[in-house]
């Protein structure tokens, strides 16, 4: 019994490792880890609904290189983009694997690796407080990190704690929640403030369509309104200081991703509206390809022509192979065939496995959450391409446990009936 405790324990610890390792930055160190992790807790069965999954992010990859082989690209660009398209993959197994090494903890282990990296955050912005006078939001940001998407999910769990059977006790609860809701917080990050509203949103069943979703649906969206509107009146200065700088951000979202013109001339219209001058080149060069290269995209090692230089990272760069826009990257890579294929991989979210338990009810709630957000993650953040990305794990282990919980609580069913017959 004890050696199998620790074994649970080891398993715990290796999915917090892979949880966390994305946070270093260091992609080539989160590529080792995942990809040997994947490899030694590979599994003998996998269900239908973890294998659909796979084999749309399969299909993405083994068309991009298929595609590559009517190209000549660097090969350099060519080992990046396969590590990048083969990401997901490696996180869905993880995620699946793992659970299956723990699944009676899993909502115990999510919430306790947001715990330990909300305690790391805390740290490092009160370091960058105390030592670097980090006192502006782009400061507390640069030292403690840009967003946590997986802080959010444990956030929710613990709100949600009951119908998840999270058997904490109510000190324990409470002392989490405050830490990583204030850790969630401090990320200054619009887009895990919009994925915490969506999964609360999903969690109490506001996306199914009756006259009370559609109430409070409409009515967020009004109060979201009239909070924009008021920003605008404020007008909020770009690089202003405190908590005006993150206004500012907020102000421009509706033109950040979506703008059609851009001014490259413009520093200021150039740099806010970034993202979308990334998709504005994409679309331009491979519809100037032709129809082979709209439909099947153009390959590993393709890159996008920014016709100037950018700062990105720690370097200047004209030409970029990754996108910040996830659908964009796929449509460089594999075309349109590709991205209907990831439509696809998002849409199987959405499928519910009828239940008679209020779990898997609840799980099933949080996948139709994670859908919506993967929508909008996607188009501002790479979804589950993003380097710092760990919900491609978080999914699969959501599968496992789905599949896990039904069939052990199936066969109790069972006996029982059995035993009374």
């Amino acid at each position: 019994m004890p050696t199998i405790i620790k074994k649970t324990v080891l398993y715990q610890l290796l999915f917090a490792i892979c949880i966390y390792v994305p946070y270093l930055e260091n992609f080539e160190l989160t590529f080792a880890v995942w990809s040997f992790s994947a490899i030694i807790t590979i599994t003998n069965t996998y269900s239908l609904g973890i294998l659909k999954q796979l084999l749309c992010f399969t299909i993405i990859l083994v068309l991009a290189i298929i595609v590559m082989f009517f190209k000549e690209y660097q090969l350099y660009f060519i080992i990046r983009d396969f590590t990048y398209l083969i990401k997901p993959i490696f996180g869905l197994l993880i995620g699946y694997q793992l659970c299956k090494k723990f699944p009676k903890k899993v909502f115990e282990t999510i919430v306790s690796t947001g715990f330990f990296i909300a305690i790391i955050h805390l740290c490092l912005i009160f370091w960058a407080l105390a030592f670097y006078k980090a006192t502006t939001v782009n400061d507390i940001r640069f030292f403690g990190g840009f967003f946590s998407d997986f802080e959010v999910y444990a956030l929710i769990v613990l709100l949600f704690h009951k119908k998840f059977e999270l058997n904490f006790t109510k000190k324990r609860t409470m002392l989490f929640t405050i830490f990583i809701a204030f850790s969630v917080f401090m990320y200054l990050a619009r887009t895990n403030f919009i994925q915490f509203v969506i999964l609360f949103l999903a969690l109490k069943g506001y996306f199914k369509v009756n006259k009370r979703s559609i109430t409070v649906v409409v009515s967020v969206l009004i109060i979201g309104a009239i909070g924009y509107s008021t920003i605008l009146f404020i007008n909020p200065k770009r690089n202003g200081p405190g908590i005006e700088a993150f206004l500012y951000k907020i102000k421009i979202i509706p033109e950040e991703a979506f703008k059609t013109k851009i001014n490259r001339e413009d520093y200021k219209d150039f740099n806010d509206n970034y993202r979308s001058y990334e998709n504005i080149m994409t679309v331009r060069q491979v519809t100037r390809e032709g129809f082979y290269s709209v439909v099947f995209g153009e390959g590993l090692g393709s890159k996008v022509d920014l016709k100037q230089e950018v700062w990105l990272g720690d370097m200047n760069l004209r030409y970029i192979s990754i996108l910040h826009n996830g659908f964009m990257t796929v449509f460089l890579k594999t075309g349109l065939l590709g991205l209907f294929i990831y439509f696809i991989s998002i849409y199987l979210l959405f499928k519910k496995v009828k239940s008679d338990f209020p779990i898997i009810n609840q799980v099933n709630l949080l996948f139709i959450g994670t859908g919506v957000f993967l929508i909008f993650s996607n188009w501002v953040f790479m979804g589950v391409y993003n380097l710092l990305d760990n919900k491609s794990i978080l999914i699969g282990l959501l599968f496992c446990f789905r599949e896990v919980y039904m069939k052990s609580n199936d066969e109790k069913l069972l006996s029982q009936s059995n035993s009374a017959t």
